[in-house]
């Protein structure tokens, strides 16, 4: 009878790590996000050359609604405490008017080549940019990047060049295809509810099909994390490595609960370093405190985004006010106590401005804000949330991050952890600001993911 019940614990242990090892993949199925039905209008699979182009009309319109902005006062001393700066956006205004050169900022967009193709029945865009050369007897590596908001493609212009033609003889070269979210920029919006971060995935997926990609490798932040965790979790086999530099603690488990219960006290027992301790705890503070700080901008978005937008939409000034603050705070939340809130110690205004302009000139900033009701207004337990990631990973913890997850939490997702780089500096915008640090960690991660194949 003993040796019985001891076989039967056995029993129900192995099939415990079976079942608890099996590796999920995430489940979805096609979609169609066009106007009317598949039926009324076939999809077209072509691959079509697009250029960003402009107009007299749509700079004298967008000068005509900036000269006729009502301007209100700051606060004294309010800094960027209270959103962006009214004193200094009259500065950013004012640049934007007279001396900001969109025709130059088109031809600069035009660098790289750019192409739109239908897919579920709306248009996707993307650039990619390969290689002018290559030594003989190698082939680029395919690399999908993915931006999120309030970002657009354009954030990866500085981080390109040093992927596609690296400075190192030992370097990997990479052929990069950055696609715009649907909805954001000169991606078409969906026209039905329910676009959601599964089915951007899907849709890249097919893109990267699309071009004849049988493997390829992803990198994210922001959105493009959940994309690009996404599109690993739907198709294992086909993603040789994921790379991202934004990783928010996935759904709190037990190990993440004690952690946060007794990491202050015994940090070596979680594997916590001086960072994890300073980003952490106190834990009211730091994850709940700040986070509620900086996300009243996602609880209008993932509610109500087209009264919201409606606005937006209408003035070229407000645009530049609510997107231009979170490159400010997003950066490093200690440039809320700067009166310019530090944009320009990061970043240049040109290219600051060109990311606005880029929502502005496409009028995409009610679906690019309707993104968060698809995601968020389905709850945070979905399907994603329990499946853990199979594929090689990488991530890159730049300090000045909006959320902070140490490695013990970001394992607890990612099963298959190549690479945890604590960065030297920068913020969310990791492309934009720190593009010589990220190429370098992306180059770091995929070798080594090469070497073990």
């Amino acid at each position: 009878m003993y040796l019985e019940l001891v076989g039967l614990v056995l029993g129900a242990v192995i099939i415990y790590v079976l079942l608890k090892n099996k590796q999920e993949t995430l489940k979805t199925q096609d979609g169609w996000w066009g106007v009317g039905t598949p039926l009324e209008s076939p999809e077209d699979d072509s691959i079509r050359p697009f250029r960003v182009e402009t107009s007299h009309q749509e700079i004298e319109d967008l000068h005509r609604r900036i000269d006729q902005t009502r301007s209100f006062p700051a606060l004294e001393d309010g800094r960027f405490h209270y959103g962006f700066n009214s004193h200094y956006l009259q500065k950013v205004v004012s640049y934007w008017r007279n001396e900001f050169d969109w025709r130059k900022q088109v031809d600069k967009l035009n660098r790289y080549p750019h192409f739109k193709t239908k897919i579920e029945g709306i248009d996707i865009h993307y650039i990619h940019a390969k290689p002018k050369s290559l030594p003989e007897g190698t082939q680029a590596v395919p690399l999908m990047m993915v931006h999120g908001w309030p970002g657009s493609f354009y954030e990866f212009y500085g981080i390109l060049p040093l992927l596609t033609e690296p400075a190192g003889s030992d370097d990997i070269a990479f052929e990069v295809i950055c696609p715009s979210i649907p909805g954001y920029g000169f991606s078409e919006a969906p026209h039905k509810k329910g676009f959601d971060s599964v089915c951007a995935a899907r849709v890249f997926h097919k893109l990267m099909k699309r071009l004849g990609f049988s493997q390829f490798y992803l990198q994210g932040g922001d959105w493009g994390w959940l994309i690009t965790t996404n599109m690993a979790q739907l198709e294992p086999k086909i993603v040789k490595g994921l790379h991202v530099n934004f990783a928010p603690p996935a759904k709190p488990g037990l190990t993440m609960v004690l952690s946060i219960l007794l990491g202050q006290y015994f940090p070596k027992l979680f594997d916590f370093n001086e960072h994890d301790i300073k980003r952490i705890f106190p834990c009211m503070e730091k994850l709940v405190v700040d986070a509620v700080k900086e996300t009243g901008y996602m609880h209008i978005q993932a509610t109500k985004p087209d009264t919201a937008g409606r606005g937006l939409n209408d003035s070229p000034v407000g645009l530049a006010a609510y997107i231009l603050e979170k490159f400010s705070t997003w950066t490093d939340h200690e440039f809320t106590n700067l009166e310019d809130g530090g944009l320009v110690r990061k970043f240049s205004l040109d290219d600051l401005l060109t990311n606005v302009m880029i929502y502005w000139t496409s009028g995409s900033i009610i679906s690019s804000m309707r993104f968060y009701k698809e995601n968020f207004g389905k709850g945070l337990d979905q399907p994603h949330s329990k499946i853990p990631v199979i594929v090689p990973a990488g991530v890159a913890v730049f300090p000045n991050e909006l959320m902070h997850t140490p490695k013990l939490w970001v394992k607890q997702k990612y099963h298959k952890l190549m690479t945890y780089t604590l960065m030297a500096r920068g913020g969310h915008f990791a492309a934009m600001e720190e593009p010589e640090l990220l190429a370098q960690d992306i180059q770091k991660f995929v070798k080594i993911v090469e070497k073990k194949k």
